[in-house]
């Protein structure tokens, strides 16, 4: 008896390492997704690589993930991640393409880690069928394809959730810690959105261990305790060293680590509130919807005051769209109104709901039966885990002021687990013939596709009709064929089972592969046929579905004579904080240009040459480069400019320095040079006042000055002083005459010098 016992479990060992064949084509589909094309992305979100190049260049600009080479001001975020990305291209060298790598190989291994943590509760059918359904929600590859932060994020908490699993099985108190710990790292990833996990993990913990409550509550208090350490370590760090010896925390007003963990990057994400000098900007619903359709059709003059032309108005009024129960879709940042069916409405379910009504089937399915006091099996309390990852993201993204569409991956590890493990017990229910139990496959296959049809219908004319009537009339027959063949037992029965997967999934699968097919956007990333657009709504809001970047947004200096300018998408102009892009804020939700610089719509890099530089993934584009420029920040330089103050620098710091990163990133990225963003990320941190720029420049710090606008947050009477104590420096010796329509610096900017004595 003992030798079979060695036996069976020495099989049983030998099976778990053996590898799943099933699994490889689901690591090769997670691959291919996340992988593809990467190597054409050549500045990714220019905000954050500009950040790596910079942080390639000394030790104090990685610790403190400084922005710019000259340790000036900082990224918008804690640097764990970065410290990454700077690894990778140390390792590899400096491309777009080496920053957005260790993203997607999180995204990879988060596909992994879910078959893994399912599969051996929930059998391997559940775990492969989680493990796809994670590779082909639409949002992970798009954000895996970038390099933002919520891959890697998302890929560190299913390391925590291993080790908490670990924790309860093998009753070691050192993975609980390690678990708490492995929180406190994604804290410094991205803060307080690392925390959203925390119910599941306190939930399960006490559901899950056979400990007494005396030491449940001191175990976790002692790993919460540690949790904290690791969290707030390197804001503690920064935050207590002087001013004067590194840089300023970007988009915090009080440059302090901690009051950007816990205000701007934390409990102002769900207000909306988001104010700089004590101003809100918190939009009404009404301003927002107007806000979000201007976005992605904008012709206006784009100052900070200024008003939405006649033609944004009637756009506004005429995309807007009902989400189930009501409410217009049109929120800030195309994110819908907040209410109880707001991740069904346009420009989220497409992200991420496509599975949602399935999951609500299978999570009744499996907590079917279940009473409050217990006692639990494993799958009821892994069961509950999920579900208390699930709720409070999805109540967050349900009510929070402000976020954009790709957080949303957050929400990705419940669902695909809750699809693998509902999909094994709702078949298993079916088959048994389980009394109401058993209408619950055929009636999640059903309402499943009922809601696909419905986030499919706004892109009739991008995809057609035939896709969303072969989902709908496939889902809607294989439901009843299902559901009248319910006392039945044979292989055909089981080939429908699959087939009803098979259609569930195709849908998804295809919205994933959108960023590869349409071109993504690397600053603002979303799925679907207007991926590029990174609005992540219908075409009719896209000016060209194949086309890269920001809707064909162009940076200063760079115009496109092949689109036109009411489709031009701007970046923040440094007013407000409220409603930013990846890395900072735009005033209200509304991107625009740099300081207010009026450029009718479209964004010109310092010297305001208009160099015709398309977005090469265009279908109007000529451009002889192979690589695909997103983020925004993403025209050439203008090389007449760079030549000028390149030749007549003499000895001092900065190469020039601008009102926000928008103008500053792709000079930092090109030469690697010291640029300097005097007022951070979107122009509006109190970084500089008078009397610390004239020390500055009398040190031989800066004298030149690229102004487009009057400067906002605070930076009024700066830019005043500059303007009133330099020389203008004539246009003819910087601009780019290589465009035939050229605009001068009275409408998108002009070069300044001040020498001190």
């Amino acid at each position: 008896m003992k030798h079979m016992n060695s036996e069976v479990k020495e099989e049983r060992t030998s099976n778990e390492k053996r590898i799943d064949l099933f699994l490889v084509p689901i690591v090769l589909i997670g691959a291919f997704l996340n992988l593809f094309k990467i190597w054409t992305d050549e500045y990714a979100n220019a905000y954050y690589t500009a950040a790596v190049k910079s942080m390639l260049q000394s030790f104090h600009n990685f610790f403190y993930a400084s922005f710019d080479p000259g340790g000036y001001v900082t990224i918008d975020k804690p640097p764990v991640v970065f410290w990454i990305q700077t690894i990778s291209a140390k390792i590899f060298g400096f491309h777009g393409w080496s920053v957005i790598l260790p993203q997607a190989l999180a995204g990879i291994g988060s596909v992994l880690l879910l078959y893994v943590l399912v599969k051996r509760t929930f059998g391997v059918w559940a775990g492969r069928f989680a493990a796809l359904a994670m590779a082909l929600t639409p949002i992970v590859p798009a954000v895996s394809r970038t390099n933002n932060i919520d891959s890697m994020l998302v890929f560190t908490l299913l390391v925590a959730t291993w080790m908490l699993f670990r924790a309860v099985r093998t009753a070691k108190f050192g993975w609980v810690l390690a678990a708490f710990a492995m929180i406190g790292v994604a804290f410094n990833m991205k803060m307080l959105q690392a925390y959203m996990v925390l119910p599941a993990f306190y939930v399960f913990y006490v559901v899950a261990t056979k400990i007494t409550w005396k030491k449940k509550i001191s175990f976790l208090t002692t790993a919460t305790v540690l949790m904290l350490a690791v969290s707030v370590s390197w804001a503690v760090v920064v935050d207590s060293t002087s001013a004067d010896k590194r840089p300023y925390m970007g988009s915090s007003q009080t440059n302090s680590v901690l009051e950007l963990a816990f205000g701007y990057n934390g409990i102002n994400r769900l207000t909306g509130n988001t104010s700089v000098t004590g101003s809100s900007h918190k939009q009404p619903a009404q301003t927002q919807q107007q806000t979000a359709s201007s976005e992605t059709k904008q012709n206006s003059n784009s100052s900070a005051d200024s008003s939405q032309s006649s033609n944004q108005r009637k756009s506004s009024s005429s995309q807007k769209m009902q989400a189930p129960g009501g409410g217009n879709q049109n929120g800030m940042f195309n994110t819908g109104n907040p209410g109880p069916f707001r991740l069904f409405q346009k420009g989220l379910s497409d992200q991420i709901s496509w599975l949602l009504p399935f999951v609500i089937f299978s999570i009744v399915g499996l907590f079917a039966g279940v009473k409050f006091k217990g006692p639990y099996t494993t799958k009821q309390k892994e069961s509950l885990f999920w579900l208390a990852w699930l709720l409070p993201v999805a109540i967050f993204f349900s009510i929070a002021g402000f976020f954009h569409q790709y957080y949303l991956i957050m929400l990705a590890p419940p669902i695909a687990a809750f699809a693998g493990a509902g999909a094994v017990a709702l078949w298993s229910m079916y088959k048994q013939h389980n009394g109401w139990k058993s209408w619950l496959l055929p009636g999640g296959i059903l309402t499943t596709a009922a809601l696909q049809v419905y986030i499919m219908s706004p892109y009739v004319s991008s995809i057609g009709v035939a896709p969303i009537a072969g989902v709908g009339a496939l889902g809607v027959i294989l439901a009843l064929v299902l559901a009248v063949r319910k006392q039945r037992k044979n292989s055909l029965t089981n080939y429908l089972g699959a087939a009803a997967m098979v259609v569930l999934l195709a849908m998804p699968a295809y919205w994933a592969m959108t960023p590869i097919i349409y071109g993504g956007n690397s600053m603002l990333p979303s799925a679907g046929p207007d991926s590029s657009s990174g609005m992540g709504g219908p075409p009719s809001t896209a000016t060209n579905s194949k086309q890269s970047g920001f809707n064909g947004m162009q940076p200063p200096g760079s115009s496109s004579g092949n689109s036109s300018s009411n489709n031009q998408m701007q970046p923040p102009s440094g007013s407000s904080n409220g409603g930013q892009m990846p890395g900072g804020s735009s005033n209200n939700g509304q991107m625009q240009p740099p300081s207010g610089s009026s450029n009718s719509g479209e964004m010109q890099m310092p010297g305001g040459s208009s160099n015709n530089s398309q977005m090469p993934n265009s279908s109007s584009s000529k451009s002889s480069s192979s690589k695909r420029k997103s983020g925004g920040m993403n025209a050439e330089v203008n090389k007449k400019l760079l030549n000028y103050l390149t030749k007549n620098n003499t000895g001092e710091k900065y190469l020039f320095a601008t009102t926000d990163s928008t103008s500053a990133a792709p000079y930092i990225i090109k030469t690697g040079e010291p640029v300097m963003a005097m007022g951070g990320f979107s122009g509006s941190d109190p970084i500089l006042t008078v009397s610390k720029l004239k020390a500055m420049i009398k040190k031989g710090e800066v004298k030149y000055f690229y102004l487009s606008g009057m400067g906002k947050g605070g930076q009024s009477d700066v830019i005043t002083w500059i303007k009133e104590n330099s020389k203008e420096i004539p246009s003819s010796k910087w601009q780019s005459t290589s465009s035939s329509v050229q605009q001068g610096p009275s409408e998108n900017g002009a070069l300044y010098e001040i020498t001190l004595k």
